[in-house]
């Protein structure tokens, strides 16, 4: 016999958890429940300060943006899963999640949807594999600003690209593309501080135009690689 959880009783277990955000929202991307960690990284005190609104009236406009986009998606049948992002928190420090969105269905159609961001944790160093993924790893961030392939990672580890994929998300939450897409914007955000132009920090992070790195900081971080630069110099 199946068991369905209500909604509060989803926000009870998700409470405690300080890494992860957890939300259900209606079918005008309206917040319905939330838990705590949310109202945390929102600075607000209740609940009530966050449900009935919309990311637009709680987020920047660059993120509230990205927010709405994915939320459409799901709304119209799509689900998100294991999506990595760089989110930017009240103080500006940023950090890094895996964001799952699905739709909730009631008598066959689609009433809102249900979202899990989880903070990216540190690798599991205790896994059996986490010495051999270790070269690999070292590789990819020496060579992050050149083309990589998944088959050359394999190799360093001496493993087979199906084993290699398995045993990345069991120790870094990560698939090798995911892992160097994340080397790639850490370094891009870096050198982003400095006076490097935007089309010379894509190109020293391994993108191969900019376009191609605008259109990745964008679906990674939520702003295009400008903005993030006009953010950055905002005094705080």
């Amino acid at each position: 016999m199946a068991v369905t959880l209500s909604p509060q009783v989803l926000v009870r277990m998700f409470d405690p958890l300080p890494d992860v955000v957890f939300f259900i929202k209606d079918t005008e991307c309206r917040y319905t429940h939330v838990n705590q960690t949310l109202m945390q990284r929102l600075a607000k005190k209740s609940r009530e300060e966050i449900v009935g609104k919309s990311v637009l009236q709680l987020y920047p406009a660059h993120l509230a943006a990205r927010y709405i986009q994915q939320d459409q998606r799901v709304l119209g049948g799509e689900v998100i899963e294991d999506l990595l992002e760089l989110q930017l928190y009240a103080n500006r420090s940023p950090g890094w999640c895996l964001t799952l969105k699905q739709p909730l269905v009631e008598d066959n159609r689609i009433v809102g949807l249900i979202g899990i961001s989880r903070d990216l944790g540190q690798p599991d160093r205790e896994h059996s594999s986490f010495q051999r993924l270790l070269e690999a790893v070292e590789y990819m961030q020496a060579h992050f600003h050149e083309p990589l392939r998944v088959r050359t990672l394999a190799g360093k580890s001496g493993v087979s690209v199906a084993q290699l994929e398995r045993l990345f998300k069991k120790v870094f939450q990560l698939t090798p593309q995911q892992l160097l897409t994340k080397f790639r914007i850490d370094a891009a955000t870096r050198m982003l501080f400095t006076g490097s132009s935007i089309a010379g920090v894509g190109q020293a992070c391994g993108f191969s135009d900019q376009s191609a790195f605008s259109r990745q900081f964008k679906n990674t971080v939520g702003m295009t690689p400008r903005d993030y630069r006009a953010l950055a110099q905002t005094p705080r």
